[in-house]
């Protein structure tokens, strides 16, 4: 889950971009990690939100109509980490520093994400303690959750904290970006576009294949199967930076997306549901950023949408710790009449946002300040050199974070 910066554009930012959205002025890689992208920020808290109207429904609290409802707006949810995928591609490549090195890269990524993962850890295996249907891990199973490499066996995908597989795709995501950066600074349009059409067919290819039982075992959480949407996600940063991106706008790519969402019933489930909306989301999220760069309307940059971006990443780690605690009350799927399976989504809304703002205000935010200032204090001790190079401010990246 990958934020884009929320902190206002800066003039420099917007005077190296203040042409209309057809023209082929490229950003440089420093205006560009200046150039704040709110839209995306606002748009990651509805795909947080997808994801709990996921969870709402296969935990089965809405019975009768109200669980039909609840299936036409929630049952395709899963595609919300879908666009997670597609957006942490694009917001590293736009907020990628030049001259960046791989160590630096990975450091700012484990102080974004692990301080919350490793809350979420303990919590969970403090659920393992107490009668919420939470079943112990194995010490290797624990090991493996913790280092974020539990997705890549099947069997231990939803190990402790089920929504944590998909940190362990991002974790490989970054380990192969500084690869990726290197190839797509040698790529201009042509090859980029090149990148993003392929991606696009290997995750058609990949359901085919997933679709026609090829695999032994579901890919849907495999780290390197879920590869191409960052990929694609980067490649149409690159497009959008060499001021070549000749996508739809804001409107008719938000209306593909949400088409490709109602699709995803019509398709096997699983897999295969990514090629419902890995296009509208590839186009969308390019289209919000250039609206974004562009000073172009957009709903998705509203102060209050934005803020909630800011706690998505917390309240997508422990919503669904909150609900699998209220089976302990409510059983499994207790199919309730409306008005109290609304009153108990509401509470189990609003716990879990009350404990996002609570991760991301004193864990979230702290931790990462903390991790990074010894980063930079180490590198305000080396030698400066005689002639600096030019470089992206210090707090890009952490305006731009997952």
């Amino acid at each position: 889950m990958t934020t884009a910066t929320t902190t206002p554009r800066t003039p420099s930012a917007t005077a190296a971009t203040t042409t209309s959205p057809g023209t082929k002025i490229p950003l440089s890689a420093a205006s560009a990690s200046t150039t704040t992208l709110p839209s995306l920020t606002g748009l990651r808290w509805v795909a947080a939100l997808l994801v709990f109207g996921l969870h709402v429904h296969n935990f089965g609290y809405f019975g009768g109509t109200g669980g039909h409802v609840v299936t036409w707006a929630f049952g395709a949810g899963a595609s919300g980490v879908s666009f997670f995928f597609v957006l942490s591609g694009f917001v590293l490549t736009w907020s990628a520093r030049p001259n960046d090195r791989a160590l630096g890269f990975w450091w700012r990524r484990i102080a974004r994400i692990y301080p919350v993962h490793l809350v979420t850890v303990v919590i969970a295996l403090l659920m393992t303690c107490a009668p919420v249907h939470q079943a112990r891990p194995t010490l290797r199973q624990g090991l493996a959750d913790v280092l974020l490499v539990h997705s890549w066996w099947r069997p231990w995908w939803q190990t402790l904290n089920p929504v944590s597989w998909s940190l362990a795709c991002e974790a490989f995501f970054y380990a192969a970006f500084p690869l990726l950066a290197l190839l797509l600074r040698r790529l201009g349009a042509r090859g980029s576009a090149a990148l993003a059409g392929a991606s696009v067919l290997a995750v058609l290819a990949l359901a085919h294949t997933e679709t026609h039982h090829w695999f032994s075992q579901p890919i849907s959480a495999f780290p390197a199967a879920r590869l191409p949407e960052f990929v694609l996600g980067a490649a149409t940063a690159r497009l959008v930076l060499l001021g070549r991106w000749r996508g739809p706008g804001l409107e008719g790519s938000l209306a593909l997306a949400v088409i490709g969402y109602f699709f995803v019933p019509q398709v096997t489930a699983g897999y295969p549901a990514t090629t419902c909306t890995v296009i509208g989301f590839a186009l969308l999220i390019p289209a919000a950023a250039v609206a974004d760069v562009h000073d172009l309307p957009s709903l998705w940059r509203h102060r209050r949408l934005v803020r909630l971006g800011e706690l998505s990443f917390a309240f997508y780690m422990v919503h669904l710790l909150v609900i699998r605690t209220g089976t302990t009350l409510l059983g499994k799927s207790p199919r309730f009449g409306l008005p109290t399976a609304l009153t108990v989504t509401a509470v189990a809304f609003t716990v879990s946002l009350g404990l996002s703002w609570v991760l991301y205000e004193a864990v979230e935010r702290p931790a990462r300040r903390l991790l990074l200032r010894k980063s930079r204090s180490a590198a305000a001790r080396k030698p400066v050199p005689d002639t600096p190079s030019p470089s992206a401010p210090a707090a890009a990246t952490d305006r731009v974070t997952r």
